[in-house]
């Protein structure tokens, strides 16, 4: 079973929606308990860092993250709050993923980066399991106004503005990725379906 972190800050219903569409086996939750249960965790996120941050303080789940070994996949906010903190606020975050997250110049782009973008796998990552039967140079759907620097973590990334950032990011036994794969059709339909067999084949660590 999956548990899907329920922190106040999370697109649950078209996370929930993309799960059941895959018919997996999926938990809503806050509850530490249930999260110990679970073979792995989906961390979704809208929204403003600070608010959410205060939200997993308050139920507990800083330290649980920090500290599991369970497969973990953040999707927008919740991979931004892998990272170690944030110009928005500014804020510090959860130290998993080296590195700070900046915003995107209004004054010389839009902002947010809203729609469609390609990605583009690292050449030392393309077997990364997140990406299995996923071609390179596919698009997934981006809605963000702060963006992941470039680090040894960085398994795939897009372009906006004024250069690259970090699209997917991996560590460990955590991964994240900046888009919304349950709103980016049949290749976030594959992503997450790939991490769905990740966690049921007992893979641990997919560190970038």
């Amino acid at each position: 079973m999956i548990a899907i972190i329920d922190y106040k800050s999370g697109n649950l219903a078209s996370v929930s929606n993309a799960m059941d569409r895959l018919m997996a086996d999926y938990l809503i939750t806050n509850s530490i308990p249930a999260l110990d249960e679970a073979d792995a965790v989906i961390f979704p996120g809208v929204g403003h860092a600070a608010p959410a941050m205060k939200e997993l303080h308050q139920d507990g789940l800083v330290t649980w993250l920090k500290n599991t070994r369970k497969p973990v996949l953040g999707i927008c906010l919740g991979m931004q709050l892998l990272y170690e903190s944030t110009t928005e606020g500014p804020t510090e975050t959860l130290g998993i993923l080296p590195g700070r997250l900046e915003k995107f110049d209004a004054s010389q782009h839009k902002v947010p980066h809203m729609g469609w973008n390609t990605v583009t796998m690292q050449p030392d990552h393309q077997n990364h399991p997140l990406l299995r039967y996923i071609a390179p140079e596919t698009h997934f759907y981006f809605v963000h106004s702060y963006f992941a620097p470039m680090t040894g973590h960085t398994v795939a990334t897009s372009h906006y503005a004024a250069g690259r950032f970090t699209a997917i990011a991996a560590r460990d036994n955590f991964m994240g990725v900046q888009f919304h794969p349950e709103k980016s059709g049949p290749a976030g339909e594959q992503l997450l379906r790939n991490f769905t067999e990740l966690v049921h084949g007992g893979m641990r660590s997919v560190s970038a």
